[in-house]
């Protein structure tokens, strides 16, 4: 699906600003002298092109870290060829989809598993060591489609992470110890199949060439979907085999493993959690402190609210004053970040969460929602924005909480391509994002900090900022997070339905998070 970027220009932003009570900008400098607000960065964009086709990817389903601490950056790009499944394909374009890294200034390809077409990769450590998957050239014999195993990358060659027994594996995150969290096939049957595929889903961890299975807490299945430096990983699990009225599945509850032993954390009152969000299916979920974030239903199954478990203990971080609300991320510091739904109407906002409060970021202007899918150590955090479930609009940012800055503003020199979905930001602040091009095809970004903000643009910021904030209080309702889709709302049916492509797994989201 082709989106389309609404660019907040400096003059369009003034022209909205200027609508507003003069006051409000003389209290807003004010304001931003007695907090010692931070500087914005300018970025200077990196088009990262294709490798002869039309589009190039960051995979974002699950959240993954996609550009690394040395600014290393992988995902996938279509070539010129066409894919021989089609119509069964990786890409819209129906063309052969192969795994890249960027670095140094060049797009390198790295290439399939022998006999398979189309590969993909998903996350970079600091180490280089790169997690993705690859067709194998085997066919599922239960969908008919080529079979996508999880694969790791090490200066340059490829290596299968193998299967618990059945015909797909996904590598779902990694830590910079080079182990490695995700989901396999066994040979059991299962009608409850997280990706009704058939057969048992399993969370594995894989390290030093071994895919050990972490087991469940008593049902069939379990996911892996994170893992700290410490080596917990998280995740979910089935607890039983009967489903529930409502959900149409078994109860299912997170949990942490370590040490050998999976430990339940429970859930807010209702049949159904996840660590990260339900749209996101994981994010970064857990910090080195233990800290873990996530999303449940309440008692009922008809709502569900972020959560934070530590130490212990699983608190409900409520909403901003709607319905639901989902949690994405957390940071070494504790600060969370998510959507949730607002006070009066079924749309979501971007949201930070710090020292027990909940902080509204705002929507982008003409857009009524938004999400905030990462916050680094600095405390800076990404945010996707648009049409709630179908997104569309400009990538934006927020310094510390700071209300959210449309990035295409930030760019320097302009660029012919607009920043649409962010995908990861790291330490250095570099973001990677897609970048829509006039012709509507999309291009993986490197958005690189290249200094900050004059004065007179930050004052053209801050009169952005007062009107986003304005334009996000009176926007119309034009999705409904509670009925749109069972992972946008309420988790009325079954889970979504996993398939051996990669479309399904990584690249198109199945439900956009804007």
């Amino acid at each position: 699906m082709k989106s389309h970027t609404w660019m907040c220009t400096p003059v369009v932003c003034l022209v909205a600003a200027l609508a507003m009570p003069p006051g409000i900008f003389a209290q807003d400098q004010d304001n931003e002298v007695q907090n010692h607000r931070p500087k914005h960065h300018t970025y200077k964009l990196i088009d990262l092109g294709t490798f002869g086709g039309p589009n190039s990817f960051y995979f974002s389903q699950p959240i993954v870290e996609s550009v690394n601490n040395r600014g290393r950056a992988v995902g996938g790009a279509d070539t010129s060829l066409p894919d021989p499944y089609a119509p069964n394909c990786d890409t819209p374009d129906c063309l052969i989809l192969h795994a890249f890294q960027w670095k140094n200034g060049s797009l390198n390809d790295l290439g399939t598993l022998p006999y398979g077409h189309s590969s993909e990769a998903g996350w970079i450590n600091d180490n280089g060591l790169i997690l993705g998957g690859s067709e194998n050239g085997e066919i599922d014999p239960i969908t008919g489609l080529p079979d996508n195993i999880a694969v790791v990358w090490r200066h340059g060659e490829i290596a299968s992470l193998g299967t618990l027994g059945g015909s797909f594996s996904f590598g779902n995150a990694m830590n910079n110890q080079d182990q490695v969290v995700g989901i396999s096939l066994n040979t059991i049957l299962d009608p409850f199949s997280m990706v009704g595929l058939g057969t048992q889903t399993r969370a594995f961890l894989w390290q030093e060439g071994q895919m050990q299975d972490l087991g469940t807490l008593g049902g069939p299945d379990s996911w892996g979907a994170f893992v700290n430096e410490r080596g917990q990983v998280v995740g979910w699990s089935f607890t039983d085999s009967t489903p529930n009225p409502v959900t149409g599945i078994p109860t299912q509850h997170p949990f942490l493993w370590e040490n050998g032993k999976m430990h339940d954390l429970k859930t807010l009152g209702g049949t159904r959690a996840v660590v990260g969000a339900f749209a996101g299916s994981g994010g970064g979920a857990i910090n080195d402190q233990g800290q873990v974030i996530g999303t449940s239903n309440l008692a009922g199954d008809l709502t569900h609210h972020p959560f934070l478990w530590s130490r212990e203990i699983l608190k409900d971080l409520g909403t901003l004053g709607g319905v639901n609300g989902e949690a994405y991320w957390i940071n070494e510091s504790g600060d969370v970040v998510g959507r949730a739904d607002i006070a009066g109407s079924s749309n979501h906002h971007a949201f930070l969460w710090r020292n027990g409060k909940m902080k509204d970021l705002g929507a982008a202007i003409g857009w009524p929602c938004s999400t905030a899918v990462d916050v680094n150590s600095a405390g800076e955090i990404i945010v996707d924005t648009g049409i709630c479930g179908v997104g569309g609009g400009p990538g934006s940012i927020s310094e510390s909480g700071e209300p959210i800055v449309d990035l295409n503003t930030l760019v320097f020199p302009s660029s012919e391509l607009s920043v649409g979905d962010v995908n990861y930001i790291n330490d250095r602040g570099e973001i990677a994002a897609t970048g829509v091009l006039p012709n509507g095809d999309h291009h993986a970004i490197l958005l690189i900090p290249n200094g900050d903000c004059d004065d007179d643009l930050e004052t053209e910021i801050a009169l952005a900022q007062s009107a986003t904030l304005s334009s996000a209080e009176v926007s119309p309702s034009v999705g409904n997070t509670i009925q749109q889709s069972n992972a946008d709302g309420a988790l009325t049916s079954s889970p979504r339905k996993y398939i051996a492509t990669r479309r399904h797994i990584y690249g198109q989201r199945a439900v956009p998070s804007n």
